[in-house]
């Protein structure tokens, strides 16, 4: 009775916290952010302009209002533009087809935010990740789109993005409400299959699908199902979970960028998915990238027995500075996220951690995992996507950065590889004023240089004791994160 008891009071105080934190977390996207018109803008690799007389330019905005809020896109030289278009006139269409063309690029990108209501994570009472889930969120956009790179590539685009900004009258949220709500109508009858829509798809001007869309948008659900907040999904919070506790960390504790680091790279070993076994996950040791690790990594035999070469995504933790931030690497970090095959960094600043995906002169632009959503049913067919896609940008100067962050690349093949250390070796030497770089490729094996090499499976442990004293070291540096 006592244990009973006990559980009813963590169940209470859950969902207090929960309530409160839903308050807290609920005001995330009723900001505007703007964006210079005279610079470029990166994300992830792609460069847009939007150089025109002006000087400012905000892009998909969110205001608020006593109504709710209501989405505008603001390009005039004096004043807004509504997306009704009445100001249209105003604006190069080349420069408006850049804005619409970035827009469609960053909405593209899968969002994973804070969640309530979802299934109990075992061993607590626990069935929100409100207040201290940010960097596991971090985590999962990143190898988000890593998967994003292997399956649908740089270039794909979620055909109905633009359709986000139809929210004029209703804020956004409400709309996903509705939309939530219908999906779980839905559930009570539906097919439990993420794969295939049982209906035809139709894109945004409202013609069929192709095969080649009809594969993509497979593609763009099943890599989102893989993220569901479901004791069954492969990379969702509780199998993330699962992971941190063979290093220490439990459902409520904060989590650092380099954990989450192995704690994905575990994920991925353990996925048992085939659709994920051309694909490996390698961690740095120590700042440095041991390339014949990686080629083995790559070169290793796929479940089914058959050779294949795997697609690896390198994640690498760093310090970018002691206490603060040192801006000496500024421009190392706008070189890495120039790169296509970069697939982001879960940094942040102190106590709140963020997905960094792209960068205007000396600001980071970044998706907010600290906004507390619904649970959705990604097992159902048809599950509403509008929630895992961020409709509003957020930038942030990169002197608010937290020094402790990981950088992560997506290669597909050895050769990409060895390209990709070429290249990112050569930006470490041009940016770095110190007299050493911020982490190094070296030939040859970790085991070459007395490291022991991080065993692929082990069954009794899934982190070596050499894993877990780094782990420890890292969490020791590491910001709190709330």
């Amino acid at each position: 009775m006592e244990a009973t008891g006990t559980d009813e009071v963590e169940k209470i105080k859950s969902k207090f916290m929960s309530a409160w934190h839903n308050m807290k977390y609920s005001w995330v996207l009723k900001t505007k952010t703007y964006f210079s018109r005279n610079s470029p803008v990166f994300l992830l690799g792609k460069c847009y302009h939007f150089k025109t007389e002006g000087e400012y330019t905000a892009l998909h905005s969110f205001q608020s209002s006593s109504a709710g809020g209501r989405c505008v896109l603001c390009l005039a030289e004096s004043g807004e533009l509504s997306t009704d278009g009445s100001n249209f006139d105003k604006i190069n269409t080349e420069i408006s087809g850049n804005v619409e063309e970035f827009r469609k690029d960053f909405i593209s990108r899968i969002w994973l935010t804070y969640r309530e209501e979802f299934p109990q994570i075992k061993g607590s009472a626990l069935t929100t990740d409100c207040g201290w889930g940010c960097t596991l969120r971090t985590g999962q956009m990143l190898l988000a789109q890593g998967l994003m790179l292997h399956f649908l590539g740089r270039a794909w685009v979620w055909p109905e993005a633009l359709a986000m900004d139809s929210c004029d009258s209703e804020s956004w949220t409400s709309s996903t409400v509705r939309k939530l709500t219908a999906s779980f109508e839905a559930s009570l009858t539906a097919e439990r299959d993420p794969g295939i829509a049982a209906r035809p798809r139709r894109g945004p001007a409202g013609r069929a699908w192709d095969v080649s869309e009809m594969r993509d948008e497979v593609y763009h659900r099943k890599i989102i199902s893989w993220f569901g907040d479901s004791p069954l999904a492969a990379f969702g919070l509780h199998q993330l979970i699962e992971y941190g506790k063979k290093s220490g960390k439990m459902a409520g504790d904060w989590y650092g960028p380099a954990v989450v680091a192995h704690i994905l790279r575990k994920a991925v070993e353990e996925a048992r998915d085939p659709e994920l076994q051309g694909v490996t996950v390698y961690v740095a040791q120590d700042c440095t990238v041991y390339s014949s690790d990686v080629i083995d990594r790559q070169s290793s035999f796929l479940d089914s027995g058959k050779a294949g070469t795997k697609a690896v995504i390198i994640l690498v933790p760093v310090r970018l500075g002691g206490e603060r931030t040192n801006t000496d690497y500024l421009e190392f970090v706008k070189g890495i996220l120039s790169l296509e095959y970069c697939v982001g960094i879960i940094g942040g600043k102190p106590k709140q951690s963020y997905y960094f995906a792209g960068f205007q002169d000396d600001s980071l632009i970044y998706m907010d995992p600290h906004y507390c959503q619904s649970f959705v049913d990604v097992s159902i067919k048809d599950f509403p996507l509008e929630s895992f896609h961020c409709p509003s940008p957020k930038k942030m100067s990169f002197k608010k950065m937290d020094p402790s962050c990981t950088i992560g690349f997506y290669c597909r093949t050895v050769q990409d590889f060895e390209k990709a250390s070429e290249e990112i070796t050569k930006m470490l030497k041009s940016s770095s004023k110190e007299k050493y770089p911020l982490f190094t490729f070296v030939k040859g094996h970790s085991r070459d240089y007395d490291f022991a090499s991080s065993p692929l499976h082990e069954e009794s442990d899934l982190f070596s004791e050499e894993e877990k004293k780094r782990l420890k070291r890292f969490s020791a540096e590491e910001f709190v994160l709330l």
